[in-house]
């Protein structure tokens, strides 16, 4: 993952948790970084050492962090770096699903070794939908939860997300059930 991620994972537990929370994750994960590059790609491993730190030193589930990460990266880390591109994306939250995978093909613009998950929708009727989550990286499911909570509010629009399918040897991905206010 490119060092963005990571340092949106550091924003958020510096501002919800505090600068001496990040430094005890940091040193818990073993990752040993001054800060990181935006625009460089770091292993994986470093993004999942983050996450387990984190859930040992603020005592959370794992669920809750990358719940809470998903969310704040829609309404601050993508919103500040990627501000005009998510407004061109959509003024709703089905038009950004939407429009999703062409936002993921401007970002690899930028990042070139970006290996974005993929998303469809299948529209289920008013105020419901099947969200499908391909991803080569396990265990980011809540993050997806977290996304969504972030673009409802993005969007002001109220959402519930429920994950129906989970991605395993029957499942090549990952299916929500998004429910939306219309």
């Amino acid at each position: 993952m490119y060092g963005l991620v990571n340092k949106a994972i550091e924003e958020l537990v510096s501002e919800r948790f505090g600068k001496a929370a990040w430094e005890k994750v940091l040193k818990v994960s073993g990752i040993e970084e001054d800060g990181f590059v935006s625009n460089q790609p770091y292993d994986d491993a470093v993004t999942y050492k983050l996450v387990e730190a984190a859930v040992e030193i603020l005592g959370l589930s794992s669920e809750e962090v990358l719940k809470a990460f998903g969310e704040h990266w829609v309404l601050q880390t993508a919103t500040k770096g990627y501000g005009p591109m998510l407004d061109a994306a959509g003024s709703n939250l089905v038009e950004f699903l939407n429009n999703l995978p062409g936002l993921h093909t401007r970002v690899a613009l930028i990042f070139p070794e970006l290996k974005p998950p993929r998303f469809d929708v299948t529209h289920l009727g008013e105020g419901e939908l099947t969200l499908h989550y391909w991803s080569d990286r396990p265990g980011l499911d809540s993050m997806v939860k977290g996304l969504m909570i972030g673009l409802g509010k993005r969007f002001n629009q109220q959402v519930e997300v429920v994950q129906t399918v989970f991605q395993d040897e029957e499942h090549d991905h990952a299916e929500f059930l998004v429910k939306y206010a219309a």
